[in-house]
């Protein structure tokens, strides 16, 4: 290992002490194995981004006693939570010589008085006033579910405390579903919006993704489709064609709706089911463009939609009004900024009058007031696609499927977006989630997402966090965590600073894994973390410990020595696939499309044919150790036996889940994304198609 490379080694130690106390590593160690010292610039304005000051060191020093003495602040914690079947001890905190009780309130409205423990400690003077600390024990077999916690105090609780908590009882461990307990289970993997039948409206929608899953059903005996995240885009151009950078992640893209299947469209009025059927063929004619364009599939499905909204609403007013229920102001919230982006722009904060800012301000209110019609529109449309879903799942269930629809969830949001604006404080500002360099991804990445808060998750009982999880798990059998080591620690990266000066910051991942673990026990599905990349050991075992199946790539397994990992040896729990969607599909990569990609856009950081060197010798590492199992005739057999042998390769893995993406299905060979690139690569926008690079539809695949 090296010394410490970069950085501001001579970092103030009081700011270093700050940074520790609220879960920022001041080091890390990068993907060569050098150690890395994080600057001090950086930690003061991950710091800032968390709500401290630390402009000097008289703030500084203020700040870090604040956080030592933050817990005696406090009667109770603002979140506890416990595992099933262990007991927990619980501190509380009262004026010195107060006596207090506590109790739980079930979920289901019973309650239950805690025991108070043996516990001695001294009184800590607080702001002038001595605060004692008493223990009580939170019994071992509580039911799972979202409790509250309440303390009674005599003569009041600690000055700024509260005498309420929220109480999270979670799974020891997720069970997987029966079907995948059984035996082994292949599935699909697709860009849904990649896939356009005969009939789509220029974007691959809820329809596709049904025939698309009873076809593999049937002649792949596959269990799950595995799809891209569907959460919402812009309601108005520009819609970001990035699903991974959406506006909310609680909400669904009204894009995928397919117009053939709108619930009442039989009933429609004769003038206006000409007029859906006139747009929907409008729309259609766009499957003949060599790229998506979301924002010409959006205005013509958008005026449809409108179109049938106005004779379709008063009938649909019951479902919307359950959705309203389920998902409360938060359905109120994200209409409302639909309705504000329409006549104001999709960035808020950089386009809004001030007063719009606010989701709760007098301006804002009057706005809802005044278009209520077309907060109407936006809440109607979340009911149409989230309907539409769940018809798609109860499809693939009812074709074989003992899985369905594994749904994916992005990591983070639009900083400008729904989710941003209506959740205020619980996002951390000024600061972009992205991570280090690594060997994929050399100079870094930086994915403009404002991270969660892990003090304020905390302190909002992990609300927002829950209804995000239950929202993308309503109609699956599974769900994808897309780079889940940031329920762990995530690369906090300062605006003004580049991909590779960030910091690592820590979440309660107890918390986090606990609350999905939940939340998807409750649901009925598996869950599958995308754990790729610079990983700490001890967090795969976490994973493994909870029930949390990981992800195997197949062009990342290396042994050793030096050899792909034999596929004996791959893990159990764990989603085992040959490729990603962060490379080229396996036919562009044994051609190396990746590093020509690369190398056209300056994104290498060696000389070009170093770079295919490597590459090269490490496929044909790949090729060897298929031909020595007899999966491959010859060492140089032409690319699509290579592609052929190495999802056979799969099938000899213990994994309990085998993904075949549908592009290496049909050989297409172009990658649909290229990390660290925005607009010099058609990212998230080529359609599927064959080896000759030319778009295919649908019907060619299923009747194929």
């Amino acid at each position: 290992m090296s010394d410490a490379v970069g950085g501001a080694g001579d970092a103030d130690q009081g700011l270093e002490a700050l940074a520790q106390a609220k879960g920022v590593d001041t080091h890390w160690w990068d993907w060569r194995g050098e150690h890395r010292v994080v600057p001090t610039s950086s930690l003061r304005a991950v710091l800032t981004a968390m709500g401290e000051d630390v402009s000097d060191d008289a703030a500084v020093a203020t700040a870090l006693e604040r956080t030592r003495t933050a817990p005696w602040r406090r009667t109770l914690p603002p979140t506890v939570v416990q595992r099933e079947g262990d007991p927990l001890r619980l501190l509380v905190h009262v004026p010195h010589g107060a006596a207090v009780r506590v109790h739980v309130e079930l979920e289901g409205g019973a309650a239950r008085e805690l025991d108070q423990l043996e516990h001695v400690v001294e009184p800590q003077e607080i702001d002038g006033r001595l605060v004692g600390e008493a223990a009580f024990e939170v019994p071992a077999h509580l039911p799972l579910g979202w409790h509250a916690l309440r303390a009674e105090v005599d003569g009041g609780p600690v000055a700024g405390g509260t005498d309420r908590a929220v109480l999270v009882t979670v799974p020891q461990r997720l069970d997987l579903p029966p079907v995948v307990q059984e035996a082994p289970r292949s599935g699909l993997m697709t860009q849904i919006y990649q896939v356009r039948g005969s009939g789509s409206q220029g974007i691959g929608d809820l329809g596709d993704l049904a025939t698309l899953g009873e076809w593999a059903a049937r002649v792949h005996d596959a269990h799950f489709v595995l799809v891209n995240p569907l959460h919402a885009a812009e309601p108005v151009a520009p819609m970001e064609p990035s699903p991974y950078l959406p506006t909310s992640r609680r909400f669904l893209n009204p894009v995928h709706i397919d117009l053939r299947a709108l619930p009442g469209l039989d009933d429609l009025p004769p003038a206006a089911r000409g007029e859906v059927d006139d747009l929907a063929g409008r729309a259609r004619e766009l499957n003949e463009h060599d790229t998506i364009d979301r924002d010409a599939v959006w205005e013509l499905k958008r005026a449809a939609l409108r179109a049938a909204f106005r004779h379709l609403w008063a009938g649909h007013a019951d479902e919307v009004a359950a959705l309203h229920a389920r998902e409360g102001q938060a359905l109120v919230d994200f209409a409302t900024w639909c309705s504000l982006a329409a006549t104001h722009g999709t960035l808020w904060e950089s386009q809004w009058p001030e007063e719009l800012h606010d989701p709760g301000s007098p301006a804002v209110e009057a706005h809802r007031e005044a278009h209520r019609g077309e907060i109407s529109f936006v809440a109607w449309t979340q009911w149409v696609v989230r309907a539409q879903l769940a018809a798609a799942q109860q499809r693939l269930r009812a074709a074989g499927m003992g899985i369905g629809v594994i749904a994916d969830l992005a990591v983070g949001i639009h900083p400008e977006g729904a989710d941003a604006w209506a959740l205020g404080d619980a996002l951390a500002r000024g600061i972009d989630v992205g991570a280090p360099p690594d060997q994929f991804n050399q100079l870094g990445q930086n994915w403009s997402q404002p991270p969660w808060r892990p003090d304020r998750l905390a302190e909002l009982g992990y609300a927002p966090f829950r209804d995000m999880i239950r929202a993308v798990l309503a109609d699956a059998g599974g769900l994808r965590v897309d780079h889940v080591i940031g329920f762990f620690r995530l690369w906090w990266v300062p605006e003004d600073a580049g991909p590779g000066e960030g910091a690592y910051v820590r979440y309660d991942h107890e918390a986090l894994i606990g609350i999905l673990a939940l939340e998807a026990h409750r649901a009925g599905a598996l869950v599958i973390g995308e754990d790729l990349g610079v990983v700490e050991p001890w967090v795969r075992e976490h994973l493994v410990e909870r029930g949390i199946l990981g992800t195997s790539v197949a062009w990342f397994e290396w042994g050793q020595d030096g050899r792909p990992l034999p596929p004996e040896e791959y893990r159990e729990l764990c989603l085992a696939t040959v490729t990603t969607h962060d490379l080229p599909p396996s036919a562009g990569y044994l051609a190396l499309e990746h590093v020509s990609i690369r190398e056209r856009l300056g994104l290498l950081t060696r000389p070009v044919e170093e770079e295919r060197a490597a590459e090269e010798g490490s496929i044909r590492a790949v090729r060897e150790a298929l031909a020595e199992r007899g999966l491959l005739a010859d060492v140089d057999a032409p690319v699509a036996d290579v592609v052929a042998a190495l999802h056979r390769w799969l099938e000899l893995t213990p994994s309990r889940l085998r993904g075949l993406a549908l592009t290496d299905l049909v050989g297409d060979v172009r990658a649909v994304n290229q990390p660290g690139t925005d607009e010099e690569y058609p990212n998230w926008r080529l359609p599927l198609a064959g080896p000759d690079r030319v778009p295919m539809s649908l019907d060619g695949v299923v009747e194929g």
